[in-house]
C-alpha cells in the first residue's frame, strides 16, 4: 500500500471513522506540446502522470457533503446539495469540490451526500493540473456513490471543465480535465479540442518524460490567464472566423492589420502551436525524437515571443535542458505560463545525465535545488479496485 493511500485511509477513519466504502482517483497530467490552443479549439498532445488526487469516499442516507482535505492541514467543508449550491468562505480547495457537485446536480447526477477524505501527491501551482484533477476525482466520487457508472470519461471532464470555468472563475479549456479522466496507459492523448476526437498516440518504449519545478509558483486566476484568452477571442472576432482553430498563418497575416499588434503575436503562437502539435504527435508515432525535440523548443520560442507566458527561470531551465538532451528529444515550459514547470522528452539512458546538468547549473528562485520528476505515461481516472 503506498504511502498516499495509508495516508488517505487514515484521514478518512480520523474525520468520520470507520472506513470508506470505495476509493477514487485521477491522475495530475503534463502537456507535452498545444499550450493554450484548447479554448481556441485547437489541439493539444497531453500524458497522464503517476502523482494523482485521491478521494476516499462513504455514501450518506442524507444530502450532506462533508470533505477533509488532508493536504491543507485538514481543513473540513460541509454543505447541503442544493442547486445552485453557494461558494465558500475562504474558497481555495472548497470551490472546486462546491464547483464540482454543483454541476452535477444541475445536470441530475450525484444527489446523494457523501463522507470524503481527499488526497494527494501533485505538487500545487506547478502547471501540473492539480485543480482538474481535483475536480474530475470528485466528479467520480459522487458518480459512484450516487450508482452512475456508465458516464463517459470526456463527458466527466467537461463538467469538471464547467466547474473550473463557471463556478472557481478560471477560463481554462477542456484540455487538463480530459488529459486526467480519458488518457491511457503508455500513450499521449491527441485532443482535438473542438470535435473531442481523442487518439492514443503510443510513447516508444525506453522514452521518459522528465518535468522539473522551476520554483516559481503561479495563479492562474489571479494572473493573465483570463487577459490571454479574450485577446484570442478578440483576434478571431476580427479575423470574422469562430477561433483561432479556422486560420492558417497566411491568413492570420493577411488580417495584422485588423488588430493590435500584441494581439497579432498571441494569435500568432495558437496558430503556429496547432501546427506544430500535430506534427509533434506524427513524431513520437514514428518514434522520432528529434523531430519532437525541435517542435518543442519552437513551442517555447512562441510562448516566450508571441505568447509572453513564460518566466526568466523557465527560459534558463528550458535551455539548460535541451542542451543537455542534444537531438536526442527536447524541452519547454509546459502548463499555463507565468511559471511551474519544464517538461523535456528524452531516452531513458540519458535521464541520469541530464538531472546532474540540471542541478549544476539551475537554482529556484529561492536558491534551492529543482524538484525533478521521471514520469511515463499513466491511465486517466477512475475506481481503485481496494478502497483498503
Amino acid at each position: 500500500m503506498s504511502a498516499l493511500h495509508e495516508r488517505l485511509l487514515a484521514g478518512f477513519g480520523s474525520a468520520f471513522g470507520g472506513n470508506p466504502d470505495f476509493v477514487v482517483r485521477a491522475p495530475g497530467r503534463v502537456n507535452l506540446i498545444g499550450e493554450h490552443t484548447d479554448y481556441n479549439d485547437g489541439f493539444a498532445l497531453p500524458v497522464a502522470i503517476g502523482v494523482e488526487t485521491r478521494i476516499a469516499v462513504r455514501p450518506r442516507p442524507d444530502r450532506l457533503v462533508r470533505s477533509v482535505a488532508l493536504d491543507f492541514d485538514g481543513e473540513v467543508d460541509g454543505f447541503w446539495i442544493e442547486t445552485p449550491i453557494r461558494r465558500a468562505e475562504g474558497a481555495g480547495w472548497r470551490d472546486y469540490v462546491r464547483g464540482s457537485v454543483d454541476v452535477l446536480a444541475r445536470r441530475g447526477f450525484g444527489h446523494t451526500g457523501v463522507d470524503m477524505a481527499i488526497a494527494g501527491d501533485i505538487p500545487k501551482g506547478t502547471g501540473l493540473s492539480s485543480s482538474a484533477s481535483l475536480e474530475v476525482a470528485v466528479c467520480h466520487a459522487m458518480l459512484a456513490a450516487a450508482g452512475h457508472d456508465d458516464v463517459p470519461a470526456t463527458e466527466i471532464a467537461l463538467m469538471a471543465q464547467e466547474a473550473e470555468n463557471d463556478f472557481v472563475g478560471m477560463r481554462c479549456g477542456n484540455l487538463d480535465q480530459i488529459a486526467s479522466a480519458a488518457t491511457q496507459a503508455g500513450a499521449a492523448l491527441l485532443i482535438d479540442c473542438r470535435s473531442l476526437l481523442l487518439e492514443a498516440v503510443t510513447v516508444p518504449d525506453g522514452t521518459a518524460v522528465m518535468i522539473v519545478q522551476s520554483g516559481v509558483v503561479r495563479g492562474l486566476v489571479e494572473g493573465h490567464y483570463n487577459r490571454r484568452r479574450a485577446q484570442c477571442e478578440e483576434a478571431a472576432a476580427a479575423l470574422g472566423v469562430k477561433a483561432l482553430r479556422d486560420v492558417d498563418l497566411a491568413g492570420l497575416e493577411d488580417g495584422r492589420a485588423c488588430m493590435p499588434e500584441e494581439t497579432f503575436r498571441r494569435a500568432r503562437h495558437i496558430v503556429t502551436e496547432n501546427a506544430r502539435t500535430l506534427d509533434a504527435a506524427g513524431a513520437l508515432r514514428a518514434g522520432d525524437l528529434a523531430s519532437l525535440g525541435r517542435l518543442m523548443a519552437e513551442s517555447h520560442v512562441s510562448m516566450r515571443d508571441d505568447f509572453g507566458i513564460t518566466v526568466e527561470h523557465t527560459d534558463r531551465l528550458s535551455a539548460i535542458l535541451a542542451k543537455a538532451i542534444g537531438e536526442r528529444g527536447g524541452a519547454r515550459q509546459t502548463g499555463g505560463g507565468f511559471g511551474g514547470a519544464v517538461v523535456a522528452v528524452m531516452p531513458v539512458e540519458i535521464v541520469e545525465r541530464v538531472r546532474e546538468a540540471v542541478l549544476n547549473g539551475y537554482r529556484t528562485p529561492d536558491g534551492g535545488s529543482p524538484l525533478i520528476m521521471i514520469e511515463q505515461a499513466s491511465a486517466g481516472a477512475g475506481l481503485l479496485t481496494e478502497a483498503r
